[in-house]
């Protein structure tokens, strides 16, 4: 792959720049580009694989975290059920949090809970546990249209993530946009190049044949083109997942998704 994307960088050689803005009049979800197995393998509950952490999600919303406080408290007992309380939350992450100070996205939004509402110590980026959390709570929005907000002080961290998205980076000195701006819909070798939505994560995909985080995709990006990779979880990625969900406006929550 990282040859082929050289290819890519020399075909793009007389590139010099991509205007911060989103240059896409119709967003397309990245299951659109894959295969029709791939879309009904998402669509059916049954088949998709991303629903086995929706449900170890289902069962730790409802469990008490052993060794949390004197009550033993569980994400149930403040916030109820899920499906009801859930409704609509992951279709306006990440949010600005004045308490944190920073933008929050669902992944620190559990942490935040775990740690000053149930004394219980964070869980890392990728671990079974958050991701099935995050898998389960990002489900209960399922359909709905992202509708992240840029207003006030989200704004900063929205314009550094922009900023992230337009900037060549490693040795193969792409820019996100390159890909996913100016060339979504050409191909690469046999797959088409999406527009890198994230309405879809957490998604299973193939290639990793297991769930992982929108964090961990970028962090695989990164990696494509031969440039430093962030730490998941990281300011840099924060402020870059606030701008790819105001790109992603209008478009439904899909998690889990399942891609190539």
């Amino acid at each position: 792959m990282i040859r082929h994307l050289a290819l890519l960088t020399l075909a793009l050689g007389a590139c010099t720049s991509v205007a911060p803005i989103r240059n896409i009049a119709e967003p397309r979800s990245g299951v659109t580009f894959t295969s029709n197995d791939i879309r009904k393998l998402q669509n059916d509950d049954a088949a998709n694989p991303g629903m086995l952490w929706v449900e170890q999600g289902k069962a730790l919303w409802r469990a008490g975290v052993e060794g949390a406080g004197v009550d033993n408290k569980s994400c149930a007992s403040c916030h109820g059920d899920a499906e009801q309380a859930m409704r609509g939350v992951a279709a306006r992450y990440p949010v600005y949090d004045a308490a944190a100070g920073n933008i929050l996205n669902l992944e620190g939004r559990i942490n935040q809970c775990r740690v000053h509402r149930q004394h219980a110590e964070p869980l890392r980026y990728e671990s079974e546990g958050l991701l099935a959390l995050t898998s389960y709570v990002a489900h209960q929005s399922r359909g709905m249209p992202i509708q992240a907000s840029i207003d006030g002080p989200a704004r900063p961290h929205f314009e550094a993530g922009q900023a992230h998205y337009v900037t060549r980076q490693g040795q193969l000195n792409l820019s996100c946009a390159h890909c996913h701006e100016r060339n979504w819909g050409k191909m690469l070798l046999a797959e088409p190049i999406s527009q890198g939505q994230s309405n879809g994560f957490p998604a299973y995909r193939l290639e990793w044949q297991g769930l992982g985080s929108l964090h961990r995709r970028l962090r695989a990006c990164q990696f494509g083109i031969r440039a430093e990779r962030s730490a998941a979880g990281s300011q840099e990625l924060l402020d870059l997942e606030l701008y790819l969900a105001w790109r992603a406006n209008g478009l439904p929550v899909e998690a889990p998704g399942v891609r190539r």
